[in-house]
Formats: C-alpha cells, structure tokens, sequence
C-alpha cells in the first residue's frame, strides 16, 4: 500500500529459468572452446614450422662443408669452373661467382634445403636458401685450406 491508501503496482522481478541460461552461454562458451582450439593449433604448427625449417637451414650448412670437403679434393688444384660448378650441384648448390687466381680460388654457392611448411589449409614444401663465400687457398706445404662464410644477403632466385 502506498502512503495514501491506495495499492501500488510493485515491479515484479523475475529470474530466468536454468535452462534459459544454458541456451543463451551454451553457443558463447562452444564458441571460445572452439578459438581456443584453434589457437592452440596455430601456435603447434608455427612451432614445428620453424623447427623445420632450422632443421634445413643445418643441412645447408652441412652441404656447405660437404662441398667445400669435395673441391679441396680435386686432384688438380684449384679445379676450373665446370668442376666447381658440377661439384656444387651434386649438392644441391648452385654457383654464383667463381673468381680464380695462381694460388686463391673464391667461389660464392647458394645452397638450399627443403623443408614441410604446414598450415591448416595444407601441407606445402618450402626451401629454406643460403649463400656461402667459399675461398680456397694453398697452404706453405701446398695443401688447400678453406674458410667457408655464411652471407648475410642471399636471393632466392
């Protein structure tokens, strides 16, 4: 009653029914499971990506050494450019300057490796590319000596 004697409407508070609840944060919380998910999913395959592809820059390290191994082993020392040149694309090079003088040979090989590069759309190979200076030298004693550089700028094509 009011203070006139009269009754007052009281607003009438009513509190949705449990079920109501469920279907109104049942799709929101399916939703952000689902995001969750994904972004879990992402992150996986980000991660084994980049392992993958420092797994390949390794080996390109690794046929850098191997190339230089199997030049300094030509019996004619230095070995001319179709040499170098083979040399180089049995491992998976390929020769982009070769300058030879009486005692130094400079070559310059991009190397590259394979690698699987997975998204969720698919799987697809990539190549990871490297660019060595390779400079072979006679020692006093005549034997060939060589230091192997990693470049800093190296083009994919």
């Amino acid at each position: 009653m009011s203070d006139h004697g009269t009754v007052t409407r009281q607003p009438r508070v009513t509190v949705p029914a449990p079920g109501c609840l469920v279907a109104l944060f049942a799709p929101i919380v399916a939703v952000l499971i689902a995001a969750l998910v994904l972004v879990v999913m992402y992150h996986r395959q980000e991660r084994a990506n980049e392992r993958n592809e420092s797994e390949a820059l390794k080996r390109t390290a690794a046929l850098a050494r191997s190339y230089a191994r199997d030049v300094m082993a030509v019996s004619q020392f230095p070995p001319g450019q179709e040499a170098v040149r083979g040399i180089a694309e049995r491992h998976d090079g390929r020769l982009t300057s070769y300058a030879r003088s009486e005692d130094r040979l400079a070559t310059t090989v991009r190397f590259f490796a394979e690698y699987k590069d997975t998204t969720m759309f698919g799987t697809s190979y990539s190549r990871a590319y490297r660019c060595y200076s390779i400079v072979f030298r006679e020692d006093a004693a005549g034997d060939p000596q060589e230091k192997t550089t990693r470049l800093e700028k190296c083009d994919a094509g």
